[in-house]
């Protein structure tokens, strides 16, 4: 069952977006994609398509971390758990900020998430018809649905690289970071650079050396 996630106040009277609740796994996942991707306004917004590209490929990264690990690594050297579950691979330690699970184990994500995602629903529920804000909002909303109802729902733009720089490597992205110089995952990630489509949702994805070091 679909849930809104607030109270529609008097500024927002229309209900254009609904987000599952964050109980469910597709609305836990949605909150991440959403979360880790930029809506008008925000730093590192180009496009609606081009946030609806780094939401793809956000997803495209965790279900690598589970069905899609090269041979010479381990699944816990890249997402630092050993799950085919999900959410398991959200909340692993020190993977995705402010998303991780509370002391029962219940998964968890931080206040300024909830916050945001209030914001931006409210932002989309106002006007006479759905706009940018509802459009990518529901996108997320069906991507994380649609994957925890049918499995993966959309190409993967890096699945096809084989080299960055005359670096040899395994194809696909198995981390994603915010596009700045400063944030690098360190070790045998290498970054997908911008002439191959590397930071879409201003995001820098991170591929793997072929032969680890």
């Amino acid at each position: 069952m679909v849930m809104c996630l607030f109270a529609v106040g008097a500024e927002s009277a229309n209900n254009f977006v609904r987000i599952d609740s964050s109980d469910m796994a597709s609305g836990f996942l949605a909150r991440l994609l959403i979360n880790e991707n930029p809506f008008p306004g925000e730093r590192g917004y180009v496009s609606v398509e081009d946030t609806k590209a780094g939401m793809r490929q956000v997803l495209w990264v965790l279900h690598g971390r589970m069905h899609f690990i090269p041979p010479g690594y381990t699944q816990s050297q890249i997402c630092s758990v050993r799950s085919k579950d999900i959410i398991d691979v959200i909340t692993a330690k020190n993977q995705c900020e402010g998303f991780s699970k509370d002391a029962n184990g219940k998964p968890t994500f931080a206040p300024r998430v909830d916050a945001r995602l209030k914001n931006l629903i409210k932002i989309a529920n106002k006007g006479d018809k759905p706009g940018k804000f509802a459009e990518l909002l529901n996108y997320g909303q069906g991507l994380a649905g649609a994957y925890v109802k049918g499995g993966i729902q959309a190409a993967d733009s890096f699945a096809g690289i084989t080299t960055v720089s005359k670096t040899k490597v395994t194809g696909r992205a198995y981390s994603w970071m915010t596009d700045k110089d400063c944030y690098k995952p360190g070790g045998n990630f290498v970054a997908i650079p911008d002439v191959q489509g590397g930071s879409p949702g201003g995001n820098r994805f991170f591929t793997l050396r072929k032969e680890p070091k």
